[in-house]
């Protein structure tokens, strides 16, 4: 008596699934890839300081207007650095779920 293991049974259907499964963690590699190597830019306060990262949210600039360095207020300009990095970041994370989708979490 054959038995049919959902569809799974025969060899070749084995081995196609696997080269198609092979063939989608390539692409998604190839797509984690051009994330981590995109530059995002975040900004706070009307531009006046703004933030680069890259896809794996190491930040790689930081661009402050001198109009914005108060020596008296060195807390808000803080607050206007983790501010841009947090925009650049939510940019850098809308488009990893555009790229990668469910899969963003396993590679």
């Amino acid at each position: 008596m054959a038995r049919n293991f959902g569809g799974f049974g025969g060899g070749n259907n084995m081995q196609a699934l696997m080269q198609q499964a092979q063939r989608m963690q390539q692409e998604a590699m190839k797509s984690k890839e051009e994330v981590d190597n995109t530059i995002f830019e975040g900004s706070a306060s009307g531009n006046l300081v703004k933030v680069e990262i890259n896809g794996k949210f190491d930040m790689v600039s930081v661009k402050v207007d001198p109009s914005v360095v108060d020596p008296e207020d060195v807390e808000m300009l803080e607050d206007l650095i983790v501010a841009a990095y947090n925009d650049a970041k939510a940019k850098a994370d809308k488009m990893k779920a555009e790229k990668l989708g469910a899969l963003g979490g396993l590679i």
